[in-house]
């Protein structure tokens, strides 16, 4: 991002596009919606992480740190290349509801295709497929007989696998490779139809004028490729169980706290070996981004330690991070990358300190801003108060539509709001688009809004709610409902506020 510009772009996961096949992918929808964002002369499309969801559908709880979503490979190529039928995908039910995801049916319905394509499939016909697996040879080998060993045991978590091959005896692993050979060769499959499409996709977002933010999730999951392959990076006892997990301590919105589960990083080993994992990490994050989101970043200054097994976080504790050294590790091996900080929660003066030692641009929400606390106008989220190394965000995938946080609002604080914009009351999607606009018109080097917000959707469009289970990561937006229209009211908007 350059110091010398101002941009402004779309949080839009792509989970979220149109699909016929029951969620967002990388089909001809994603390719409109790049047009889209050019003709709304934006310079940026956010997302959300890429990889492999598990239990709860969150992409922040994946499979794999470096693996990608088999649910987001279009269909449509397979079907023009004789690997499926139209007429099996069509009566393969995968979900009717046209603005929400199923991922029951989703699992059911669409692996049993994937597999079908994969019966199909001539693999010494395949154009690069054996260079794709030698690039990708880090993590791709762990990753597809893990998933293949996975399957094997039922989807059980790792930790229930039988002994060994939990540790990762030699004999386990040489035998599991051999018997599970075609199930390893449907994952690499799998990894490098994702790839190629992936990365057709961001080529021409690129090609028009589009930057792709992508997101770091700080931790990886306790059931994934990383850990089981690579235990003694975390927490973990001899027997590869995690001695303490990540979590947040109790506040005013979760009085026990929330306990995350992920296993925690044994910092003192990363940093012995050069941070080589997260070097990896990153580096692997910018072949697949133009931007990377790193998110829960006061974690690298102080992070939250839960003793394994606690039901609740009440019982834990702060330690310290590796801080200003894995940053300064990944400046040295990758050299100057454009990262974003997402250090937003309770801020310390250490956390201030991080941010401001990386140079990194932090996240400023709106919907943050109008706390009936603060009378005197002093509040890091009012955008008077912005400097210019920020991103400002209406909100972001963890908080309510600016429609539906407006509705909910307390009246003390709408009266905040409607006074800070200058009126005297108004449409609730009137002031919707004020909002926009006052992001817009902010000094953040970049402005980035959720699409929910310029379509002035209420609390049924919200991608996720914190603490809860069941109804989140859900939402699709309608075929057609980013117009032409609403593409040129965009660009407008960008080009008013000198972020076209």
């Amino acid at each position: 991002m350059n110091d010398n510009t101002r941009g402004c772009g779309v949080l839009m996961p792509v989970s979220s596009l149109p699909s016929k096949y029951g969620i967002g992918c990388f089909s001809r929808s994603a390719y409109e919606f790049v047009d889209k964002l050019k003709r709304a002369r934006q310079g940026y499309w956010q997302i959300l992480p890429l990889g492999p969801t598990s239990y709860g559908d969150s992409p922040y709880q994946s499979f794999s740190t470096f693996a990608g979503n088999p649910y987001f490979i279009d269909l449509e190529e397979l079907i023009g290349e004789g690997l499926l039928t139209r007429q099996e995908c069509s009566r393969t039910d995968m979900g009717k509801e046209p603005s929400s995801i199923d991922y029951g049916k989703l699992y059911k319905g669409r692996f049993k295709l994937l597999k079908k394509a994969f019966s199909r499939w001539d693999k010494d016909k395949e154009e690069g497929f054996e260079a794709f697996c030698e690039e990708e040879k880090e993590w791709l080998p762990d990753y597809a007989l893990y998933m293949a060993v996975k399957e094997r045991f039922d989807n059980a978590p790792w930790s229930e696998w039988a002994e060994d091959i939990r540790l990762r005896w030699d004999n386990a692993m040489d035998y599991y490779r051999h018997e599970l050979e075609n199930e390893i060769l449907f994952y690499e499959f799998l990894q490098f139809r994702f790839f190629r499409q992936w990365r057709a996709l961001k080529a021409y977002a690129n090609e028009n004028g589009i930057r792709i933010i992508g997101d770091i999730p700080i931790y990886v999951a306790m059931d994934s490729a990383d850990t089981w392959a690579n235990p003694g990076l975390f927490k973990l006892d001899q027997e590869n169980r995690p001695t303490l997990v990540a979590g947040c301590p109790p506040d005013a919105f979760a009085p026990t706290g929330q306990l995350w589960g992920n296993p925690l990083y044994a910092w003192d080993v990363h940093e012995k070996d050069g941070f080589a994992w997260w070097t990896r990490r990153a580096a692997h994050c910018f072949k697949m981004y133009d931007v990377v989101r790193i998110d829960h970043f006061r974690g690298f200054d102080e992070y939250y330690a839960i003793p394994y097994g606690d039901p609740t976080a009440e019982h834990g504790w702060w330690e310290k991070g590796p801080g200003i050294r894995l940053f300064n590790a990944l400046k040295a091996a990758l050299g100057e990358k454009d990262i974003i900080a997402e250090d937003l929660g309770f801020m310390t003066d250490s956390v201030r300190a991080l941010v401001r030692d990386t140079g990194y641009p932090n996240m400023k929400v709106l919907e943050f801003a109008f706390d009936s606390r603060d009378t005197g106008g002093k509040g890091d989220y009012l955008p008077h108060n912005y400097g210019r190394n920020c991103v400002v965000y209406t909100g972001t995938h963890d908080n309510e539509t600016l429609h539906g946080w407006l509705l909910a609002l307390p009246a003390e604080e709408r009266r905040a709001v409607i006074a800070y914009l200058n009126r005297n009351g108004g449409d609730v999607l009137d002031i919707v688009r004020d909002l926009i606009c006052l992001a817009l018109m902010s000094v953040a080097k970049l402005a980035i809004i959720p699409m929910q917000d310029y379509l002035g959707l209420d609390n049924r469009a919200r991608i996720n709610q914190p603490g809860t289970l069941g109804t989140n990561w859900k939402w699709r937006m309608k075929e057609d409902a980013f117009t032409d229209e609403l593409a040129d009211e965009m660009a407008g908007m960008a080009g008013r506020y000198g972020r076209a």
